[in-house]
């Protein structure tokens, strides 16, 4: 095969996964309309439709994704062999596409991403925030972390943390107004702080354990959000009661600017996993990464 064709469908791979022009051209290193015109030359070439263009956005036909899932892993494997040659390299090299959650960075990643970048100075770590559950391959993301939980089927993944405890809070101002819950049932009679959850829509239920039994509470409120760290500035400006990692809330209860409820009650949820692509789990930066995340 030319180099033309190799590199018409490396490009309609970043079409394909991106579904846009602009954000694939900007990806490739050339202009939307160079990469649109190679586009129409390669689907001719082919003799079919690839890709279904609208003023909004570009999705592949049922020919596009057949082409997409053919051809992504032969690639991804093109990539995971030459990112192996690091390996004969004094200095490994590279860069890792991390999808992680905000307090799953703040509180385990960090640190020790900070030492890992000391270690390796030619590795570079791009990261990106979401509690979304994002498709990482579909996404071109090397790795994630989310809660044990959330995990993708099929993937591999590794505890990078304990398990983490939830907790029901609420400010002393919130409760120089509203008595304190003593069971969880009690909940509905109080303000209660939502987070809904980007990929479904939902507003995440609260979870707890009472008479053996583990069951779930729907909060009702006046504020919804969507992060844990606006959840808890919300609790803390007295707006109402907010189930979070303990860990989040834990320096304000220390201060006494937030105070735990339920706690005989509370649930603890499998902790925070490192995850990835079996066929991917060899590659360097990557298992460099993974050695260096795990628990210790």
């Amino acid at each position: 095969m030319s180099r033309e064709n190799f590199n018409e469908l490396l490009s309609f791979l970043a079409v394909a996964q991106e579904r846009s022009f602009t954000r694939a051209a900007a990806r490739r290193g050339v202009t939307p309309s160079a990469l649109s015109h190679t586009m129409r030359l390669l689907e001719e070439r082919l003799g079919v439709t690839l890709l279904t263009r609208t003023t909004r956005r570009v999705v592949p036909t049922s020919a596009g994704e057949y082409l997409l899932q053919t051809i992504r892993p032969l690639f991804d494997e093109i990539e995971n062999r030459l990112s192996s040659l690091d390996e004969f390299r004094k200095s490994p090299r590279g860069t890792l596409r991390l999808t992680v959650t905000e307090e799953s960075l703040s509180f385990f990643l960090r640190p020790r991403i900070a030492e890992f970048l000391k270690k390796y100075p030619e590795i570079t770590i791009e990261v990106s925030t979401d509690l979304r559950l994002v498709d990482i391959v579909d996404e071109s993301f090397d790795a994630g972390v989310r809660l044990g939980e959330m995990v993708t089927h099929g993937m591999v993944s590794v505890p990078i943390s304990p398990d983490i405890e939830f907790t029901v809070i609420g400010s002393p101002a919130y409760f120089k107004t509203h008595a304190l819950p003593k069971k969880p049932s009690a909940l509905a009679e109080h303000n209660c702080i939502g987070v809904r959850l980007p990929t479904h829509g939902k507003i995440y239920s609260w979870r707890f354990r009472q008479n053996g039994k583990n069951f779930k509470f729907q909060p009702t409120g006046q504020f919804i959000c969507n992060t844990v760290f606006a959840t808890r500035d919300a609790c803390l400006d007295g707006i109402g009661l907010a189930y979070i990692p303990k860990i989040v809330a834990q320096p304000y209860i220390q201060t006494g600017e937030l105070i735990p409820v339920l706690e005989k009650f509370s649930l603890t949820h499998v902790g925070f996993h490192l995850f990835y692509p079996r066929h991917a789990q060899h590659a360097m930066p990557l298992s460099l990464f993974i050695e260096d995340m795990k628990m210790k």
